[in-house]
């Protein structure tokens, strides 16, 4: 009797096709970009998809400051940040986050940080991502492609 032999491919680093993706922000609910963003980033829209492999594409986003959160969020949700001291935690809405330098960004990075696996993947596929508020970036040398988030799944 004759049978096939089906054995599972896992996709190698050499063999990961990484492209450069722009995403604009605008108007867009935060949780809602940043898993989508998220998936993006792990690769899951590849067919070439491996656990264990960072597969996925690097990801610019622009018009960061033109997010939005649903409801009272902007004043209600709270991030909170501990400096390993007695008495060293904090608290800070989105909105006083915002107002910081570079506030937009640690408010993104903070929601697709959360939707990545924890450890060294983690970590190594959050580095693909670059969060930009305005429309200029400096990564025009990588020929990013501009993809319209709200089509993704």
């Amino acid at each position: 009797m004759k049978t096939l032999s089906y054995s599972t491919h896992f996709a190698t680093p050499e063999e990961a096709k990484k492209e450069w993706v722009i995403v604009d922000a605008t108007d867009q609910m935060v949780g809602r970009l940043c898993s989508k963003v998220a998936k993006i980033l792990r690769g899951k829209y590849k067919p070439c998809f491996t656990p264990n492999q960072d597969c996925g594409d690097n990801v610019i986003i622009i018009n960061a400051e033109k997010i939005q959160f649903s409801g009272a969020k902007w004043t209600d949700k709270q991030y909170l940040t501990f400096s390993g001291y007695p008495g060293g935690q904090h608290k800070i809405n989105p909105a006083d986050l915002a107002k910081k330098p570079k506030g937009y960004e640690r408010i993104i990075r903070h929601a697709v940080k959360g939707m990545l696996p924890k450890g060294r993947l983690g970590a190594k596929v959050l580095k693909n991502l670059y969060v930009f508020e305005g429309e200029e970036h400096d990564k025009a040398a990588q020929k990013p492609k501009k993809i319209d988030i709200n089509a993704l799944k």
